[in-house]
């Protein structure tokens, strides 16, 4: 009887010992800066999910803290508890954008945050009517008609304006910017034949371009898109880094212990590494992009060059 009481502790001691997590039995809250979304949604299940793994399980929440261009989450985030519980799902919004929208975001980008990892990007379509049959076809007709063509975005200083503003300035033409507050909106815009063009995320177009009622004419991913091997990149027509890969990463507060920031550097490697995650991640439009810390700091410095930049061009001034 002794005998099968101890042999039943130790089995059960691994059991309790798998359902801490890295905090001790608490659960982790990952904060993410919009509304529920697919892709944010995806992206933090493969994370929670290789953190249960990692880390012997633990209870993850998604806690959806959205408003003003992902400030509000990054800003709850910076001010919390450095002890693991809290940890921020962020996109290149938070870190290369809000900063040069924003007088005070009411975080310091850098100084604020441990960033550990790249998650995943996001793939995205030049989306047009129909009736364009290419960039090439579009930039000619805006050219015959300067300022009556018009390409919509889900608001002034985001990525589809920037993209917009660079397009215009690369072919020298006036477009009109026409934003919305949402992609859906500035997707029927276009498909009600109203518009013209967006640069959109490859998932909320997809859609769309499977019913006829958008075209994909490009995209600008550094590669074609699987699936997709006739639609060209913007690079290999002529326009040279035209590139854009918006993501999501995971950062902490500042003060985390270094060892537990490497063990969930770690598990972000492992876990977008693998072939499930992958698919999982395509059927939403994304792709993998869980290189580690240097990767991700390497990213911010490059991608906060470029916005910047944009956001002269656009005339965004901080408010």
């Amino acid at each position: 009887m002794l005998r099968r009481a101890l042999l039943a502790s130790a089995l059960s001691a691994p059991v309790i010992a798998r359902a801490q997590g890295f905090t001790a039995g608490r659960p982790v809250s990952i904060v993410l800066p919009y509304s529920p979304s697919a892709g944010q949604e995806v992206t933090s299940r493969i994370l929670t999910e290789g953190f249960a793994e990692s880390f012997g399980g633990g209870t993850y929440v998604n806690d959806h803290r959205p408003g003003a261009g992902t400030t509000v989450a990054a800003r709850y985030v910076a001010r919390a508890r450095p002890d693991g519980t809290t940890l921020l799902l962020a996109t290149n919004v938070t870190f290369t954008m809000a900063q040069y929208a924003y007088r005070n975001p009411g975080f310091d980008p850098d100084a604020d945050f441990h960033h550990i990892s790249l998650l995943s990007e996001a793939l995205y379509f030049v989306a047009a009517q129909p009736k364009w049959q290419s960039v090439e076809h579009l930039v000619a007709e805006a050219k015959r008609r300067p300022g009556e063509l018009v390409y919509t975005s889900w608001g002034v200083g985001s990525v589809a304006h920037l993209l917009g503003v660079d397009f215009c300035r690369r072919n020298t033409i006036d477009m009109l910017h026409m934003p919305f507050n949402g992609t859906p909106p500035a997707l029927i815009e276009i498909i009600a034949g109203r518009a013209d063009m967006i640069f959109t995320t490859m998932a909320a177009a997809l859609p769309h371009v499977q019913g006829g009622r958008l075209r994909a004419i490009a995209t600008p991913s550094p590669q074609r898109i699987p699936g997709y091997p006739d639609l060209p990149t913007m690079q290999e027509l002529g326009y040279e880094d035209f590139v854009m890969l918006p993501w999501y990463s995971l950062s902490a507060p500042p003060g985390l212990p270094p060892a537990l920031l490497e063990k969930l550097e770690d598990s972000v490697k492992r876990s977008f590494a693998t072939a499930a995650a992958a698919a999982k991640l395509a059927e939403n439009g994304l792709v993998p992009a869980g290189r580690g810390r240097a990767d991700m700091l390497a990213r911010i410095v490059e991608d906060r060059r470029r916005n910047r930049e944009l956001m002269r061009l656009a005339g965004i001034q901080p408010e």
